[in-house]
């Protein structure tokens, strides 16, 4: 085992775990990579949800108990899901604290087929807010043209956000202009802007999967020079965006009245293609006042071989925007691209949620007491 998740950390990469279940909460894991890994905080999506529910007995208790109720099965998703992110929250408050309130946070989704309602996605943060009911929780909001005027309600209503499903340089300062907004308005209510924490989930890994999946169709040696090197080139030019936004005299302004930046947070980090090293979406991604989300799988072998060498974007911008020119160059527009990623990951959420809906209905009737 290395150092490589400590060295991580003191470069300023927050190190968040993206996976949650019960067992994990109920076994003591979740703080034992607290308190080993360097782990600061929790990201949970429907699909997390949905796999840790269908697998295993440990939430037979309440489910019995909800089904002795006959609650709706969309109602028994919100009290599971609310309940592990509660005692997530429970188990990382120390990390809270000690950090000002910029980690030990746990995130949690709004319905993702609310996706295209502003109204709706404003008023599920609210409800899902008060739910958890800790002050380390983020509600996860996806940066549709709908998802971005409700980041700025619900920042401006004092509710911390993670926006997710960022694929696009243009959605991003969309998304960063949205946080700032709300928090002008946040700050004409008389918030105290200090509570306010925000994170901006640039997602990684898929952007490759597209890309090379249409380099791999060109089959030219041009094309074959350019796989793997599409996504790391976009989410550091995102960091280049954060620079930008996070120095301008807008900021200054707000960060004068106590706000906080909204960091990027590197999402999908998990290697899809095993030609590529399992580790280079955590360990091309270093940068100060970043959040990197792992799963475990990724967690560990950048444990195990990872190689931190320092600041690893800081200066790389010109590089990165001659890798997507180069794209662009082949016939693979980025426009493109980026809307199908933005398209299919609201799709696949909305599948998880789906099935989610259907394997609880299922524990909900196996569980259900028989009448009489």
């Amino acid at each position: 085992m290395t150092d490589a998740l400590k060295r991580l950390s003191e470069e300023g990469v927050a190190i968040w775990l993206d996976d949650l279940s019960r067992k994990r909460i109920t076994s003591g894991n979740l703080a034992e990579l607290i308190d080993q890994q360097h782990v600061v905080g929790v990201t949970t999506n429907p699909t997390i949800f949905q796999k840790a529910i269908s697998q295993g007995d440990g939430y037979d208790q309440q489910l019995s108990d909800l089904a002795a109720r006959k609650v709706t099965v969309e109602e028994a998703i919100r009290m599971i899901t609310t309940a592990d992110v509660r005692d997530a929250a429970d188990i990382l408050r120390p990390v809270f604290d000690a950090t000002g309130g910029q980690d030990g946070r746990v995130s949690i989704e709004v319905d993702p087929r609310l996706a295209h309602n502003e109204k709706a996605t404003v008023a599920e943060a609210r409800q899902l807010a008060w739910l958890v009911d800790r002050p380390n929780t983020l509600i996860k909001i996806p940066a549709t043209l709908a998802g971005v005027p409700a980041i700025t309600s619900t920042i401006a209503n004092g509710i911390s956000v993670n926006v997710t499903l960022i694929f696009s340089l243009e959605r991003y300062r969309a998304v960063m202009d949205a946080y700032l907004s709300g928090l002008e308005k946040a700050k004409e209510r008389g918030l105290d802007l200090s509570k306010i924490h925000s994170v901006a989930s640039f997602f990684v890994s898929r952007v490759d999967t597209e890309i090379d999946k249409r380099l791999d169709a060109l089959g030219t040696d041009e094309a074959k020079a350019l796989r793997g090197k599409a996504a790391v080139a976009n989410a550091r030019l995102a960091y280049q965006a954060y620079e930008e936004v996070f120095g301008s005299e807008r900021w200054a302004a707000l960060e004068s009245a106590g706000a906080n930046k909204q960091r990027p947070l590197w999402a999908s980090t998990g290697v899809k293609d095993p030609a590529y090293q399992d580790t280079m979406y955590v360990t091309d991604l270093v940068a100060p006042n970043t959040v990197n989300t792992m799963p475990e799988a990724t967690l560990e072998a950048v444990e195990d071989h990872g190689q931190i060498t320092g600041d690893t974007v800081t200066g790389t911008y010109e590089q990165a925007r001659a890798d997507l020119d180069a794209l662009e160059a082949l016939g693979i527009s980025y426009d493109d691209v980026v809307q199908v990623l933005e398209e299919e990951g609201v799709e696949k959420f909305e599948a998880s949620w789906n099935d989610l809906l259907k394997s609880t209905e299922a524990e909900l009737q196996r569980l259900a007491p028989s009448e009489g």
